[in-house]
């Protein structure tokens, strides 16, 4: 099941090439129908102007047959009464002669039905064909009988082919004797049409499937150049991610040791001292009273409580270094307010506070990395800027939270020989992006120098105020 999930679940990496892949597919798929149809459109309509054109050439090779026929008979027919029997006879064999092609003939049906000529298929003579269709039902005699009453005319039909036997589509011109009743015509097989006209088709066909194909390798050669360029940019991308993770790591690690040698500094040079100072003081009530003397004994045991107490209260103070406990009790005004009492009593320096109460409550991530950042920047004033105020503002808005902290100090050197801040820095712009706000650090040097670090929080980081809060809640950031 784990496994399924894991398959169904894309990294990061697959995510990127199906972002990149699937509208790519879509527009491929998309072009190919689009060309195809309009490809097929086009070539319908060419074929059907083809097959047109060729049609017209055979109506046209049939009205001129059957036109040259006319003028074979016509200085028979044209004086000819309605019952001369001889003109008649010598019409007719003149039909009868004119074959042409390997195919052609020409017919000749009165109007009753009854066939009067047909060279090359004999067996229709003398027979009545009233009523005649071809295979598809398409009648054939009596169409011809009805054309010729009405002058003449065209007729498309199936007909058995003289040399096969087979039927195939013949156009047919007719053309009426109304002295004589008589239906004369003749027809061409279009069969050589139509298999052109099929082998256009055709064509048309393999070549949209070629450009179908054409689109298909180029749509694969495109995933291929994308799926390549992905993988180059994603081995980059994991160097680089893996080179910024080392240097986080190391900077992780400095910082720690950083932190370890402070740390480890304030408990030599104060906890130490003070408690070495005990010792000293106790040992040295010790021996008055062996000598006696209670008197200074009591003095140094004064001392020595007084040294305790001075170590308490360092350790207090490292303890809050460390971790305020005001910042989960009270919240981020409180705890940032403690920091600038202690750091003007700490350094002497002027630390001004100011806070307007949040209606809204900061989260409790939100509210470690502001304090972090105020913690950090007074730290930066302290050892680097030679400022005599620093001046604290903290407040909510509809945007967000932002935290302000100003000196009137020397501001940042320039540093051409670094690639980028310092690592006191670094942390505080790491802490705000890892919480999507902002940081902005403002320096000049000179007479009016100073740096202004400025931190905001968007308002997600903001909890709603609860419905019946405290005065105590209210006052908490």
């Amino acid at each position: 099941m784990k496994r399924l999930r894991d398959l169904l679940t894309p990294s990061y990496g697959q995510k990127i090439f199906l972002l990149a892949s699937v509208p790519l597919l879509l527009a491929a798929v998309a072009i190919s129908v689009l060309v195809a149809s309009q490809a097929r459109q086009l070539a319908e309509s060419e074929i059907r102007a083809l097959e047109k054109k060729l049609l017209e050439a055979k109506k046209a090779e049939l009205r001129n047959y059957v036109t040259q026929a006319r003028n074979a008979f016509y200085f028979i027919y044209g004086p000819a009464a309605p019952d001369d029997e001889r003109s008649k006879e010598r019409v007719l064999q003149i039909l009868a002669a004119m074959i042409y092609g390997e195919e052609g003939f020409f017919f000749v049906y009165d109007y009753d039905g009854n066939n009067l000529v047909s060279p090359r298929q004999t067996e229709f003579i003398n027979r009545n064909w009233a009523g005649l269709a071809d295979s598809e039902g398409t009648p054939i005699v009596d169409a011809f009988i009805r054309i010729a009453r009405g002058g003449a005319g065209w007729h498309e039909h199936l007909w058995p082919k003289p040399s096969t036997g087979q039927e195939a589509r013949m156009v047919t011109y007719v053309l009426g004797l109304q002295d004589w009743q008589w239906a004369v015509g003749t027809g061409v097989f279009i069969d050589d049409v139509l298999t052109q006209v099929a082998a256009s088709r055709a064509e048309v066909e393999a070549r949209v499937q070629r450009t179908f194909y054409y689109i298909i390798g180029i749509t694969l050669t495109a995933l291929l150049l994308v799926f390549v360029s992905g993988m180059v940019v994603n081995i980059r991308e994991r160097r680089l991610a893996d080179a910024k993770l080392k240097k986080l790591t190391q900077r992780v690690f400095d910082a720690q040791e950083e932190e370890r040698g402070r740390v480890a500094r304030e408990l030599h040079d104060g906890i130490s001292q003070i408690l070495v100072g005990v010792r000293y003081a106790l040992d040295n009530a010790r021996r008055r009273l062996d000598r006696g003397d209670p008197d200074s004994a009591q003095v140094s045991l004064d001392k020595g409580i007084g040294y305790l107490g001075s170590a308490i209260s360092e350790v207090r103070r490292i303890s809050r270094d460390l971790r305020p406990g005001v910042l989960d009790d009270l919240g981020l005004g409180p705890a940032v307010k403690a920091l600038a009492e202690d750091f003007q009593e700490r350094t002497g320096i002027e630390t001004g506070f100011t806070t307007v109460v949040f209606r809204n409550r900061l989260d409790q991530d939100a509210k470690i990395a502001l304090y972090r950042i105020a913690q950090e920047a007074l730290t930066n004033a302290e050892r680097h800027s030679g400022a005599s105020r620093v001046t604290i503002d903290l407040r909510g808005h509809k945007n967000g939270a932002t935290l302000r902290i100003a000196d009137n100090g020397r501001g940042l050197p320039a540093q051409p020989g670094r690639s980028g801040p310092g690592l006191g820095l670094r942390n505080m712009q790491e802490r705000i992006e890892q919480l999507d706000g902002t940081l902005r650090i403002l320096s000049s040097r000179g007479a009016q120098g100073g740096t202004t670090i400025e931190a905001t929080l968007p308002l997600s980081h903001l909890l709603p105020p609860e419905e019946a809060a405290s005065p105590k809640m209210e006052a908490q950031a």
